[in-house]
């Protein structure tokens, strides 16, 4: 290989292997079980089921699927493996704690220090995570509960920035229904990280152009991944709203700091229960934006480049 490699869970690859690239998913999460949380919220590891949904992604020319299922909240090197292996998709797996409700008691946030925190996450990438001996390729979802970063939030971005810089990989964080990002990529630059190796996710849950500029005008990739999802109204009816913004960053020059994704993380997301499954994108958004005027060259650049990119480790 020359050029740099990626990391998924059956090992290294070029960066030309990744294809089509779906980089904030989930393919099984568990929420509902954290204490004090009554929400039922879960995508349960129903491998027959799940893997049918990835080859439908596989069918419409998918390649790789980004899981960003953390630790505390489900995250199984060996399933990860597994389904891979069964789909004909490439995974990559995220390394870090999500957030504050959910970082796992054993994990002692608040206990070690920064340094002891990123060391934790560069030996998931270099490593392995325990002892199943397969890495991770990127840091993240790493996020807020809330619209700003609570002080053991701000320990783990500091953690993942300085792992960041050890390791090469890139960050991409969950950000919701606020300005939070901003704040994110301050943490992130104070420890010196590479913004542009920084992803701010969910940014279409904020549908504020003026968020996603000033995302961009740092040098970060502005990610819109909840795309297809339909829990709240503003998900089930914004989406042109989104298209809109994105055209304004595309014609501004931005195709190369845009990601697209759907978030799937609940079982009623799959098609088998009536959701939108993997496929969303490339069924119904992509050709939304073509009819809003996006080229295919724009459509390359934010479904194939931009993950290679910023999966590209070295």
């Amino acid at each position: 290989m020359t050029g740099g490699r990626v990391q998924t869970v059956r090992g290294s690859i070029d960066p030309a292997e990744l294809g089509w690239v779906l980089p904030h998913e989930h393919t099984a999460i568990s929420l509902w079980h954290v204490p004090n949380r009554w929400d039922y919220w879960e995508l349960r590891r129903d491998e027959e089921v799940i893997v049918e949904e990835l080859r439908r992604f596989v069918a419409v020319g998918g390649g790789t699927v980004v899981d960003l299922t953390l630790g505390g909240v489900g995250r199984d090197p060996a399933w990860l493996a597994r389904v891979s292996e069964a789909s004909g998709l490439h995974v990559v797996m995220g390394a870090g704690w999500y957030r504050d409700a959910y970082y796992p008691p054993e994990a002692l946030i608040d206990r070690r220090s920064v340094d002891d925190l990123a060391d934790e996450i560069v030996r998931d990438a270099t490593d392995g995570v325990g002892d199943s001996g397969i890495r991770a390729g990127i840091i993240g979802e790493i996020g807020t509960d809330k619209p700003w970063i609570s002080p053991r939030e701000e320990r783990v971005h500091r953690a993942a920035a300085r792992a960041a810089r050890r390791s090469g990989l890139a960050i991409t964080t969950h950000a919701v229904q606020s300005t939070v990002g901003l704040d994110q990529l301050k943490v992130f630059e104070e420890e010196g990280a590479d913004l542009s190796r920084v992803v701010i996710g969910h940014a279409d849950s904020n549908p504020s152009l003026a968020y996603h500029r000033a995302i961009v005008e740092r040098g970060a990739t502005v990610e819109f991944d909840f795309l297809g999802m339909s829990f709240t109204p503003l998900e089930r009816h914004g989406e042109g709203r989104i298209v809109e913004s994105m055209c304004e960053l595309l014609a501004a020059g931005h195709a190369g700091q845009v990601l697209l994704s759907q978030d799937v993380c609940h079982d009623s997301q799959l098609k088998r229960y009536g959701g939108n499954g993997f496929a969303y994108l490339a069924e119904t958004f992509i050709p939304r934006l073509r009819a809003a005027g996006v080229g295919d060259a724009e459509i390359r650049t934010m479904t194939l480049d931009n993950p290679r990119r910023l999966l590209t480790i070295g």
